[in-house]
């Protein structure tokens, strides 16, 4: 058992895995010989050269279509897109091919390749920085989307990520890559790609949350509970597939229910599970299903007081708690 931080989790993982599997290999921009603009690869190049990690010119489109081509052909590739912000122009290539080949060729055909994503706001990243993009790509069949927030869940997700036979999404909350610490259990264990976890028990209601948006919803916790408030937190960590048996065990073993997401409101992953949970358990609801998600403009603002205005935070999340307990 060793403790890591989130960033070192993902370059360990990427590190033993390359040296696992001599098809498993990496590109994008920067990510030989500086390493990746977080140094995720550091050293990379070095030790396993330029045929498996790659530097590319500034095209995802192009970083997605060769990751498509070396799958096809026999590889293990991983597609690094500096920014999920920087992923729309390669959207053609994620869902018109990487995500339908296996349909298209009537299964004979997979697509092993992961897209690993820096996302989300809490960095002054401002417009092109900070994007939540797990909606539009969970909306799609063909594809796994992951948003695993700590060190343990990185590290053995991300090795059943890259061992997958189909294309994954994998998503890497940047505001976490340092500031989150934790335990990553010794051996070659691999956590499967669509089961919640249940980080935090709790009887009175019950709190859904993935990313950044878990550990504030664990301070969260932690804060309401000197008031006599029990709240159980799951980390939903998979977008799709989604667990709805875990969601739907949790929701009815509380009957209160609220889902926290820094993405925008409206049409979020958030929503979803909200959909599931209001039309699979109704009757066993004693509140209405509540959210809290980033409000209705187009982008990350860049200055501290409007992205704090953007993001949910500790204290909103506990705010929403009482709110819910007291329905």
């Amino acid at each position: 058992m060793a403790e890591k931080s989130n960033v070192q989790a993902v370059h360990d993982t990427l590190l033993e895995e390359f040296r696992r599997d001599e098809r498993v290999m990496i590109l994008g921009e920067d990510v030989g010989r500086r390493g990746g603009v977080f140094r995720v690869t550091d050293g990379f190049i070095e030790e396993f050269g330029e045929d498996r990690v790659l530097d590319t010119p500034l095209a995802e489109s192009a970083i997605v279509g060769v990751a498509i081509g070396l799958a096809l052909a026999g590889f293990r590739p991983i597609a690094e897109m500096q920014f999920a912000d920087f992923s729309t122009p390669a959207f053609d290539q994620i869902v018109q091919e990487a995500a339908r080949i296996r349909y298209r060729s009537n299964g004979r055909w997979g697509v092993p390749m992961v897209i690993r994503m820096p996302w989300g706001g809490g960095v002054r990243g401002a417009l092109y920085h900070s994007q939540s993009l797990e909606a539009l790509y969970g909306h799609v069949p063909g594809l796994k989307v992951v948003a695993p927030s700590t060190p343990g869940d990185i590290t053995g997700m991300l090795r059943s990520a890259i061992r997958d036979e189909d294309p994954v999404i994998f998503l890497e909350h940047k505001a976490t890559y340092r500031a989150v610490r934790g335990e990553v259990p010794d051996g070659d264990y691999t956590i499967p790609l669509g089961p919640a976890d249940v980080k935090r028990e709790g009887g009175d209601l019950t709190v859904y949350a993935y990313g950044l948006m878990l550990h504030h919803c664990l301070a969260a916790a932690g804060a309401v509970e000197a008031e006599g408030i029990s709240a159980a937190v799951v980390d939903v960590r998979s977008i799709r597939p989604l667990d709805a048996e875990t969601i739907l065990r949790e929701a009815r073993r509380t009957g209160k229910c609220l889902i926290v997401y820094e993405d925008n409101r409206m049409f979020g992953a958030g929503a979803e599970i909200a959909a599931l949970i209001a039309e699979e358990a109704f009757d066993d609801l004693d509140a209405p299903v509540m959210r809290i998600g980033g409000p209705e403009s187009p982008a990350m603002p860049f200055n501290k007081a409007q992205e704090d205005w953007f993001m949910p935070s500790p204290e909103t999340i506990a705010a929403k708690i009482r709110q819910l307990a007291a329905y």
